[in-house]
């Protein structure tokens, strides 16, 4: 699965590394300083000087180049020489990889659903975003409900899921308009009155699910079904995946979408809790 480049949730600058905590407070500066120049390198979409590190940091450039060194014989990082500039490198890749193998979110994921689906009693299901669609990697069948088409793997549009379009709101727009060009970017499923098949529309959408804080997908994926999710963010507001539950609308009154929607946005809450620790208020 691959993760949305990462953006701002708010369509602003990407986050500045020099909001992460100056003054270190740990008892090991060196091994917090070295994952803070790791953070700062991840966030960027390009490599970056030492200088430009040392003064987003606040360190000292003497400490950021023993650093960089350090990092770049073990393989985190590299040094472009003829751009004077520091990337991450082949080891910090292998850790991703290592990430993915793993299956965090679903290991994670799994038990939160679990414990979400006793208490709503629907089903629920965790997703990522990958390219413009949606896959699904983790689905929790409420008892003596329907099967769904949101099985494990499944790919969808995200622009007709509740999953997909909380991932796509937690994204800058102009990120949204990168993966939505042009009309032929959108589809549809079911015969469902005024569709999102053209970016106008998803913008709108888009914005009302930021107002709202989660998003909500009536009968675009199939006929009478509904659905409302919430976006798993990591901790600098990035989209990783979104918590979502399906439902028959028929079973499901309008009025408790809200109080639905409550509950899944704890989950998604909790999840990234759980993945990237607790964070400050």
């Amino acid at each position: 699965m691959t993760i949305p480049e990462r953006a701002s949730t708010k369509n602003a600058p990407l986050p500045s590394a020099a909001k992460l905590p100056a003054k270190v407070s740990s008892k090991v500066p060196a091994a917090e300083n070295t994952l803070r120049i790791l953070k700062l390198l991840s966030s960027k979409r390009g490599p970056l000087a030492a200088s430009t590190i040392a003064t987003t940091l606040e360190l000292p450039r003497s400490s950021v180049y023993h650093l960089l060194g350090v990092m770049e014989q073990s393989g985190f990082v590299m040094h472009l020489h003829e751009e004077q500039r520091y990337g991450l490198g082949v080891a910090a890749f292998e850790l991703s990889s290592a990430y993915s193998r793993q299956e965090p979110l679903s290991r994670l994921g799994r038990p939160l659903l679990a414990n979400l689906v006793d208490k709503i009693g629907e089903s629920a299901h965790l997703a990522v975003l990958h390219g413009r669609d949606v896959v699904y990697i983790v689905e929790e069948r409420a008892k003596n409900r329907p099967s769904l088409v949101t099985d494990v793997g499944v790919r969808l549009p995200s622009h007709l899921t509740a999953s997909g379009r909380a991932i796509l709101a937690a994204l800058p727009k102009s990120q949204v308009r990168a993966l939505y060009p042009n009309a032929a970017a959108f589809s549809t499923r079911t015969d469902v009155p005024e569709p999102i098949a053209k970016y106008s529309t998803l913008s709108s959408h888009l914005d009302q699910v930021r107002i709202r804080g989660y998003s909500t997908e009536h009968g675009e994926v199939t006929d009478g079904f509904g659905s409302v999710a919430a976006a798993v963010t990591d901790d600098l507001g990035w989209p990783v995946a979104a918590v979502a539950v399906t439902f028959l609308e028929e079973k499901v009154p309008a009025e408790k979408w809200p109080d639905l929607a409550q509950r899944v946005e704890k989950a998604a809450q909790e999840l990234s809790v759980r993945i990237y620790g607790r964070r400050e208020a």
